[in-house]
């Protein structure tokens, strides 16, 4: 593995502890299974604890059952401290925490070490999930897409999320929260070649900002006996494929380029 490799594996894992949660807990949305502590200050014979039932309702003393499901944290605690309001306590002060979270699941696949089917436990953003999966490979992409379902919709909402951007930027606005049937795929890097006369003739990673003498280094250097200035580009183009000859080594090099360092005359 190379130094590039080990940085960007280290990278990752800095910015999967640091990163904050792009939401607070008082943002979760209750759902089935949950359940919920609920504590009224200066009451504690109204503290008690519910477990959603399969019709999204919890029982709470001296007002009964309520409707919950999909409603934040927050939201909740506001409900009940409005229902005691009325009529069974002067300003009361209701804290709701989630004790136990539902299991949900969620998919991840593509280029990650151990793709398949894992739990979703209360919050769990992209790059932790990331994580619970072993991590990206080597040639993963910079691209994760995610496909949505809402419950009760057929229509999958897609999200696309720049992991260059994620990691190596560090834009936590893109760290968002993995949710129950989330189907998350991981992009594979896309290449370039670099073949004929150079230490290391191998497919490469493409990255923004890659000139052919910069693939040259990766790809080991030059030769002994290369033609440095005779340098060719066999690209494709509106899916022909052409040969620029001689090209400048500042030449910007394009995904699935093949550059070809042909060997020098003596």
């Amino acid at each position: 593995m190379n130094i590039m490799n080990l940085l960007h594996r280290f990278v990752f894992v800095f910015l999967v502890a640091l990163i904050p949660f792009t939401a607070s807990a008082q943002d979760y949305s209750v759902g089935e299974g949950d359940i919920l502590e609920i504590r009224v200050y200066e009451n504690e014979d109204l503290d008690t604890t519910s477990r959603v039932s399969s019709e999204g309702t919890i029982r709470v003393p001296l007002i009964g059952e309520i409707r919950v499901e999909e409603m934040t944290v927050s939201q909740v605690s506001t409900l009940i401290e409005k229902m005691l309001a009325d009529g069974y306590l002067v300003s009361p002060q209701v804290d709701v925490f989630i004790k136990e979270h539902r299991s949900k699941q969620a998919v991840i696949l593509g280029q990650i070490h151990k793709p398949g089917q894992y739990e979703v436990r209360g919050q769990v953003t992209l790059l932790e999930f990331i994580s619970t999966a072993g991590g990206l490979t080597d040639d993963a992409g910079s691209t994760a897409i995610i496909k949505r379902t809402a419950e009760g919709v057929d229509q999958k909402d897609k999200i696309v999320i720049n992991l260059e951007n994620l990691i190596e930027k560090g834009d936590a606005s893109l760290n968002i929260n993995i949710q129950g049937n989330d189907s998350i795929y991981i992009s594979k890097a896309e290449t370039y070649y670099v073949s004929g006369e150079v230490n290391k003739p191998d497919s490469y990673k493409y990255e923004t900002d890659v000139t052919v003498i910069k693939a040259v280094t990766m790809a080991g250097g030059f030769s002994k006996i290369a033609a440095k200035n005779k340098v060719n580009i066999i690209r494709t183009v509106n899916g022909e494929k052409k040969i620029f000859e001689r090209v400048n080594m500042d030449e910007p090099v394009l995904p699935g380029d093949v550059i070809v360092v042909p060997e020098g005359l003596w």
